[in-house]
């Protein structure tokens, strides 16, 4: 992986850039780095819907004995 520094002038020349480094990369590379942004995605997505699992429980009503 290049930790290279770039500064682009503009977003047109950042996506250029961009865009030829997805092009040399072989299409297996391509098609597993797009599997790893989809699943980290969903992973991300998947956190944020886990609330406390108090929250998810079935609300049960207890009825008090009269005294």
């Amino acid at each position: 992986m290049d930790k290279t520094i770039h500064r682009y002038s503009s977003l047109d020349a950042m996506k250029t850039d961009e865009y030829r480094a997805w092009q040399k990369l072989l299409p297996s590379e391509r098609l597993n780095a797009a599997a790893e942004l989809s699943i980290g995605a969903y992973r991300m997505q998947e956190s944020s819907k886990n609330v406390s699992a108090g929250l998810q429980r079935t609300l049960v009503r207890l009825q008090q004995p009269e005294s």
